[in-house]
């Protein structure tokens, strides 16, 4: 299942590695990973090694 997948991915390349101190810093420090290096920076194998930012921008590049 794709959303299992996704929990897998943050917490191996995110919270496993920088164990936060506190629930607010795990908090925002996972909504930045998310935001800005798993959709803008992170290739995905299931997007053909694109980022979810750059196919979702061609996607309304051709209905534009």
């Amino acid at each position: 299942m794709i959303i299992e997948r996704f929990w897998r991915t943050l917490k191996y390349e995110n919270v496993y590695l920088l164990n936060y101190s506190t629930i607010s810093k795990a908090r925002e420090k996972i909504a930045e990973y998310i935001y800005y290096f798993y959709n803008y920076e992170r290739p995905h194998a299931s997007l053909g090694y694109k980022t979810p930012m750059s196919v979702y921008m061609a996607g309304l590049e051709k209905v534009a």
